[in-house]
Formats: structure tokens, C-alpha cells, sequence
């Protein structure tokens, strides 16, 4: 993870490059993605929680 000074050295070349009016957009675009990816890794463990579960309900019905 950056430290504090990188952080800062970041932040400088980003507002260089994309100037002061693209950043937020930048960040709202950004924040989007965090959030998608965010939904699809929770739906992703809500699939193979139910997916353990399924086999544990089969392995307790039919022991063998």
C-alpha cells in the first residue's frame, strides 16, 4: 500500500494529467466500478454458500 508522500505524488500526476474538472468524474466512475465488482464478489459467495448448503442437505439425507 502506498505511504502518505506516494499518496500525494499520486494525487499531483492525476490532477496533471486529467485536470481539476475531470476528477470527479474520474471518482464517480471509479466509485462505480468498486461498487460492481463489490456486487458481483458478494453474489458470487452468496452462490457457493448456497452451494455448500445444497451438499450438506444431500450428505445428511443420504448417508452413506
Amino acid at each position: 500500500m502506498p505511504g502518505g508522500g506516494e499518496w500525494v505524488l499520486i494525487f499531483v500526476v492525476v490532477l496533471l494529467l486529467f485536470g481539476g474538472k475531470k476528477i470527479p468524474e474520474l471518482m464517480k466512475g471509479l466509485g462505480k466500478g468498486i461498487r460492481e465488482f463489490n456486487n458481483a464478489r458478494t453474489s458470487i459467495e452468496e452462490e457457493i454458500q448456497e452451494g455448500m448448503r445444497e451438499i450438506e442437505k444431500k450428505k445428511i439425507n443420504d448417508p452413506k
